[in-house]
C-alpha cells in the first residue's frame, strides 16, 4: 500500500504537469505534492497507530498524534483533489490506513467520505455525467474494506488458535509432569517396600526371635541374630543401589565432563547453540558434587531457554585441583540480578541453583546486565563435599 500511494501521487503529479504546464497553480500543486509525501513518510516515525495494550486493526484506539497526522494528511489530499483531480485515486491506500488506524465507525465515515470526493474529482475530469464513474468508487471502496475486514478477522482467529495451541501445549506438558511425578512415586513405593519395608520387616521379626529365645536357646537365638544380620547386608545393598539409581542417568555412562558435553549437544537445539569446552586436568569428583552441578548446568540452561532470548551459550568446567568451577555464559537479553530472596525454591530457577550450591559449601556468582547476555559461575571447594 505505501508503493501503491507514492505510485498514484507520482502519476497525478506527472499528468497534471503534462497536461497543464505553466499554470498559476502549478507551484502549489507541486508543493501540496511534496508535502503529501512528506507527511506520509511520517507517518511510521510516530509509532505505532494504537495506545498501549490495544490490538491493532480494524477497531482500534489511535493516540493523539496518530489522529493529528491522518487529519493532516486527509486534508492535504482533499485541497490537492480539488486544484487537481486527477489526485483522487489516492484515496485508495488512505481507505487502508484510515482502516489500520481508526476505530470501525470512524474508519467507515472517513472512507465514505474519501469516496465522495473520488466521486466528485472523476466526474469533473469527465465533464459529463457518467454512471459508471458515480458507481466504480463506491465499488472500488467497499472491496477495499471488505478485504481489509475479512484479512483482519481470519488473523483475529489465527491469533486466537495460536494462543490455545500454546495453552493446550502448556497445559499438557504440566499434566505430563504430574503424571511422571506420580508414577515414579509409585515406583518409589513400590521398589521400597519390595526392598528395604521387606528387610526392615524381616530383621524386626528375627531379633523379637532371637529376644524370646535368648535365656531358653542361646544357640537359636544367636542364629536368630546372624541371619538378621545378613538380612541387614542385603537390605544395605538394595539402598546403595537405590541411591545409585536416583542419580542423574548421564551421570551413568561417564564423568561430570562427558555427561555435560552430552548436556550440551542434546541442548543445542533449533536456535540456541550450546558448546561445553573443559579446562584443567580432570580429577574423580564425589558423586554428589558431579550431580548437583549436572542438575545446576541443566536449570542454568533451561533459564537461558525460556528467558535469555540468546542465540549461543557456552558451558566451561574448570578443574582447579581444590576446587572445580562451572560457568555457564549466553549472549541473551540479560537482566539485572537481584539480591537471593529467602523462600521456597521452583523448578530450574535460580533459587534451586543457591540452594544446591549452598549445600555444598559452594559459591554463586552472576554477571549481567540488560542487552549484555549473562554469566553465572558456580565454585565448589572439594575439601568442603
Amino acid at each position: 500500500m505505501h508503493t501503491a500511494f507514492f505510485l498514484l501521487l507520482g502519476g497525478a503529479l506527472a499528468r497534471f504537469l503534462l497536461r497543464h504546464p505553466g499554470e498559476a497553480r502549478t507551484p502549489w500543486i507541486i508543493a501540496l505534492s511534496v508535502v503529501l509525501a512528506a507527511l506520509y513518510v511520517l507517518g511510521p516515525a510516530l509509532g505505532p497507530s494504537l495506545g498501549a495494550g490495544s490490538r491493532t486493526g480494524l477497531g482500534a484506539r489511535p493516540t493523539p498524534r496518530r489522529l493529528t497526522w491522518l487529519a493532516l494528511v486527509v486534508a492535504v489530499w482533499m485541497v490537492l483533489v480539488v486544484l487537481a483531480p486527477s489526485f483522487a485515486w489516492c484515496a485508495v491506500p488512505l481507505f487502508y490506513t484510515g482502516l489500520r488506524t481508526l476505530p470501525a465507525r470512524a474508519a467507515l465515515v472517513l472512507i465514505a467520505v474519501l469516496t465522495v470526493f473520488v466521486v466528485g474529482a472523476q466526474l469533473r475530469l469527465a465533464g459529463n455525467f457518467d454512471p459508471n464513474l458515480l458507481l466504480a468508487p463506491p465499488a472500488v471502496a467497499a472491496v477495499a474494506t471488505a478485504v481489509f475486514v475479512h484479512m483482519e478477522r481470519q488473523a483475529e482467529r489465527q491469533r486466537a488458535l495460536i494462543d490455545d495451541l500454546r495453552r493446550t501445549r502448556r497445559e499438557l506438558a504440566a499434566t505430563e509432569r504430574r503424571e511422571g511425578t506420580l508414577a515414579e512415586r509409585q515406583r518409589l513405593s513400590m521398589e521400597i517396600h519390595d526392598t528395604l519395608a521387606q528387610s526392615l520387616s524381616s530383621q524386626q521379626m528375627l531379633l523379637q526371635a532371637a529376644d524370646r529365645l535368648w535365656d531358653a536357646d542361646p544357640e537359636r537365638a544367636r542364629a536368630h541374630v546372624r541371619t538378621a544380620e545378613s538380612v541387614t547386608e542385603r537390605g544395605l545393598v538394595e539402598a546403595r543401589r537405590f541411591v545409585h539409581d536416583l542419580a542423574p542417568a548421564d551421570l551413568a555412562g561417564g564423568g561430570l565432563d562427558e555427561a555435560l558435553r552430552t548436556l550440551a549437544a542434546r541442548e543445542s537445539e533449533a536456535g540456541l547453540a550450546v558448546r561445553f569446552h573443559a579446562e584443567g586436568a580432570p580429577a574423580p569428583l564425589p558423586d554428589r558434587v558431579e550431580s548437583a552441578l549436572l542438575r545446576i548446568a541443566q536449570g542454568a540452561l533451561a533459564n537461558v531457554r525460556e528467558h535469555a532470548d540468546a542465540t549461543t551459550a557456552a558451558i566451561t568446567l574448570t578443574h582447579l585441583g581444590d576446587q572445580v568451577v562451572l560457568d555457564i555464559a549466553d549472549n541473551g537479553r540479560g537482566f539485572t540480578p537481584e539480591p537471593p530472596r529467602e523462600g521456597g525454591v521452583r523448578g530450574h530457577g535460580l533459587p534451586a541453583i543457591r540452594a544446591r550450591t549452598r549445600q555444598l559449601g559452594g559459591t554463586l556468582t552472576i554477571e549481567s546486565a540488560p542487552g549484555e547476555g549473562t554469566v553465572l559461575s558456580v565454585a565448589i571447594p572439594l575439601e568442603a563435599s
